[in-house]
């Protein structure tokens, strides 16, 4: 068989072992090794997984994984979702809907500190629904906020899917935190509206909350203040090069341990649990990555991404056309793979289609993750939906799957006016890139 033949049957029994439930990095490592070795040889396909396994947990560039990860893990044992929470209460609270607007703004502030989208839904499920339920609120739009919401900690900096994503592109990782600061609270206001919309059709869904006077929510927002003072801290100098990413995720870990410390909430117990779930997190996340790398190197000697970027470059079809279709695989793959093993799954396949259309590698990474952000929400596979109803047993899956759908509209509408105006990404980066640039 030919190489595009060998890598088409490759992809296929890849597709179909999914469907067995092995975790997806083995079956992209073991598809990987066996097609390599089947059009090179054996002894070669050994060398690479070997090679591609070592390389990966060696990679100085991967170390940011962990300490963003820690940064979260730290910021939750603070009781940081707590206040943030209550702060976004007492702006919101009075409004209808607003306990839900409240979960979708606490949930942009925790994945500030955060960068995981699970982490972000489970946290905020434990803070938020309780309300919820108490002022009774619809179980499908109380859950189905948090489940959404919970995603936009895949576009706050620091994510770890935009990590993943420039370390598989070489692109700036400062670059791609601060290019998703505007989408992200883009996102996070289509949301509310979203919530706004279901509130207007459905009254009874969404109480009304107590009303706090200016110099009560002024007076909340001192307890988030580290929060906002380490956010800035981190970006701020990892853009300014004060430190490499390496260094702004130890330095981000360092300092919510110690808000963690001072606010004598950070236990020993609560430490431990904070490296155990970080350990868990990060080993999970780089044996995705070794399992990508094998097999992008597959398909790369298949020359299936430049056959595929060939074939879209023949069809005469408008670049707004291509970046749609690809959306539309994204959101059909988001529902039967892992949003982060999609990403590293398609993104040597696609990059080279939309780079060659003219765009911008760091739009077509917020892009990415705003898409990835549709597939924890969507049936089957919404990780973050699973994560909600284990916490709120009582709702049906169903449910929460319902309820989140509104919010899939908000995002497909985000992805359509980002694709419309690319700028909303790229002007921030470019702005304070170059303002450096000038300074020095």
């Amino acid at each position: 068989m030919s190489p595009d033949v060998v890598g088409l049957v490759g992809i296929i029994l890849m597709l179909m072992i999914f469907l067995t439930g092995m975790p997806v990095t083995y079956v992209m490592a073991l598809v990987g090794w066996l097609g390599f070795s089947y059009i090179v040889s054996p002894e070669a396909g050994l060398q690479l997984l070997a090679r591609d396994m070592v390389g990966t947990f060696q990679s100085s560039t991967l170390v940011v994984v962990p300490l963003f990860t820690l940064m979260g893990q730290f910021a939750l044992q603070a009781g940081v979702s707590k206040r943030l929470y209550e702060v976004a209460h007492r702006f919101t609270g009075a409004m209808p809907g607003g306990l839900a607007m409240a979960t979708v703004l606490a949930c942009t502030g925790f994945g500030a500190v955060c960068g995981s989208s699970t982490a972000t839904a489970a946290t905020m499920a434990t803070v938020g629904l309780p309300e919820m339920s108490r002022r009774n609120y619809s179980p499908a739009l109380a859950t189905g906020a948090v489940a959404s919401g919970g995603s936009l900690g895949m576009l706050m900096p620091p994510s770890v899917v935009l990590i993943v994503y420039g370390v598989l592109t070489e692109a700036s990782i400062g670059r791609l935190f601060v290019a998703g600061i505007i989408p992200a609270l883009l996102i996070a206001h289509l949301f509310i509206v979203a919530i706004a919309v279901v509130c207007w059709l459905r009254p009874k869904a969404c109480p009304v909350g107590e009303s706090y006077s200016w110099a009560d929510k002024f007076a909340a927002l001192r307890e988030v203040g580290e929060v906002i003072l380490v956010f800035l801290l981190v970006l701020g100098g990892l853009v300014r090069g004060w430190f490499t990413e390496i260094e702004a995720g130890g330095v981000g870990a360092m300092l919510m341990l110690m808000v963690g410390l001072a606010r004598r909430q950070m236990t020993w117990l609560a430490f431990r649990k904070a490296l155990n779930d970080t350990l868990w997190t990060s080993c999970m996340t780089m044996m995705l990555v070794a399992g990508a790398v094998v097999f992008g190197h597959f398909l790369t000697i298949t020359r299936i991404p430049f056959a595929v970027a060939e074939l879209v470059a023949g069809l005469d079809w408008p670049a707004w056309a291509v970046i749609v279709a690809i959306g539309a695989v994204y959101l059909i793959g988001g529902c039967i793979i892992d949003a982060l093993a999609l990403v590293m799954l398609t993104v040597p396949i696609f990059l080279p289609i939309v780079t060659g259309l003219g765009f911008d590698t760091i739009w077509f990474g917020v892009i990415i993750v705003l898409l990835t952000q549709m597939g924890v929400i969507t049936p089957p596979v919404g990780i973050n939906v699973y994560v909600v109803q284990g916490i709120a047993r009582d709702v049906k899956l169903e449910a929460i799957f319902k309820g989140s759908m509104p919010f899939l509209v908000a995002l497909i509408v985000g992805m359509l006016i980002l694709v419309a105006f690319p700028p909303i990404a790229t002007w921030l980066p470019d702005q304070v890139y170059q303002h450096l640039a000038v300074g020095r």
